[in-house]
């Protein structure tokens, strides 16, 4: 095998790739957040879908597919090549985005959610692995975080979802079928500008690993566990801020379905961003000084995410809420653009998008575990304050576990 040099002419390539995937790292998620904008709208006009126990589960069978599938999109990404599998994903999801659109019945609502969690498992993984290969130690946070800010766009551009809904000449379906038809144009010159990264030196010795021997190194790696259980604990509160809280804002503060998705989305959302670029910033200059920077700068978001979350759960005003949801967004950027990183510390470069299939995984389920919960916490009138103080103890243990891990010195950038 031809071993292909690294020169410095990648560099330019690097940052090309992060900014062709970026509009499909916001299409991603637009395609997510549009549904939890558009609550009421589709309610209305899909009436089988009945209850709020209904929902909260359409929402969790979407994150329990794409749980399912994220380790195996993963090592489909890392043995097949991670070039071929965002492309695949991308032209696959859009044209389930488009089906959702003409969706009848809360069975094909549902089912067409069960097929989009099956495509969309395979883009996360596979994207940043391939973004973790081009950026070595120096840029890897940043860069990171550069995709992350796109999701987070993609979250803010989905929670105007309600006022498109809203509009008589617009709706909910239009809304899902210009998504899908974008995504599917978007694919081919995608796959014609991405390239895999060019393979290393050890690349060449490192042996073809199976599933099952993939799987083994990852769960006998205690700072992989770590790892996992740390990416999990705060995404119980995120994926029901990203779900519902639209829905909790329209309902506790009596607001429009608009407003309350905008709310629900753009404040923390933008200081997503601020926190992704600053937790980007702050992990790779740490980096040159101490091998557990990106620890440190993580762990300094959770510390912010754990009050915010209380805060959110106990806001008697909407103005409360959102400042509240303004120091979560901060915290989660710095949470959100370190988690790759830290994993390219402590598994080898072959297994990245294995290791984050399977924080996936674990996360998501218990994810969909938390939509689902939520709404049956609900309809059972249990007070935000009691579920919101128990996502934010859950927190607050990740903080601790996180600074357990241990980075190896012997992984290859």
């Amino acid at each position: 095998m031809r071993i292909t040099p690294r020169p410095s002419t990648l560099a330019g390539m690097a940052w090309l790739v992060v900014l062709v995937l970026m509009p499909v790292a916001m299409l991603n998620y637009l395609d997510r957040q549009l549904l939890a904008a558009m609550k009421y709208s589709v309610m209305g006009d899909i009436p089988s879908i009945g209850t709020e126990e209904n929902w909260g589960f359409m929402l969790g069978q979407f994150k329990w597919v794409y749980a399912f599938l994220s380790p195996i999109g993963g090592y489909v990404a890392d043995r097949f090549g991670r070039r071929f599998t965002v492309c695949a994903s991308l032209f696959v999801w859009s044209s389930v985005t488009w089906w959702t659109g003409h969706a009848a019945s809360f069975n094909e609502l549902l089912l067409a959610r069960s097929l989009m969690g099956i495509s969309e498992a395979f883009y996360i993984p596979a994207a940043l692995a391939l973004i973790a290969d081009y950026h070595t130690g120096r840029t890897r946070s940043r860069a990171v975080g550069l995709h992350q800010m796109a999701i987070y766009f993609g979250v803010i551009a989905g929670g105007f979802g309600g006022y498109v809904a809203d509009a008589p000449a617009l709706g909910w379906r239009l809304a899902f079928t210009a998504c899908g038809v974008f995504g599917i144009a978007y694919a081919l010159p995608l796959m014609l500008l991405l390239r895999d990264a060019p393979p290393r030196e050890d690349d060449a010795v490192a042996p073809k690993t199976s599933p099952i021997r993939a799987a083994t190194e990852l769960l006998t790696n205690f700072s992989f566990i770590l790892l996992v259980l740390y990416f999990t604990l705060p995404a119980l509160a995120g994926w029901v801020v990203r779900d519902w809280m639209p829905a909790i804002l329209k309902q506790e503060f009596h607001i429009g379905q608009g407003q309350a998705g905008v709310a629900a989305t753009l404040y923390w959302q933008a200081a997503a961003i601020v926190g992704a670029v600053a937790g980007g910033w702050l992990a790779d200059r740490w980096m040159r000084r101490n091998p557990r920077g990106r620890i440190y700068a993580s762990a300094i978001g959770m510390g912010m995410i754990v009050p915010a979350i209380f805060g959110v759960g106990n806001a008697e005003s909407l103005i409360v809420a959102v400042t509240f949801l303004i120091l979560f967004g901060l915290g989660w950027g710095f949470f959100d653009c370190n988690n790759m990183p830290i994993l390219s510390q402590i598994v080898r470069p072959h297994l990245r998008a294995t290791g984050y299939g399977i924080m996936n995984f674990v996360s998501i389920s218990c994810g969909g575990l938390a939509d689902w919960g939520f709404g049956v916490l609900r309809d059972r009138q249990v007070p935000l304050s009691v579920i919101f103080g128990l996502f934010a103890g859950a927190a607050a243990l990740s903080a601790v576990l996180v600074l357990l891990i241990r980075p190896k010195e012997d992984i290859s950038v």
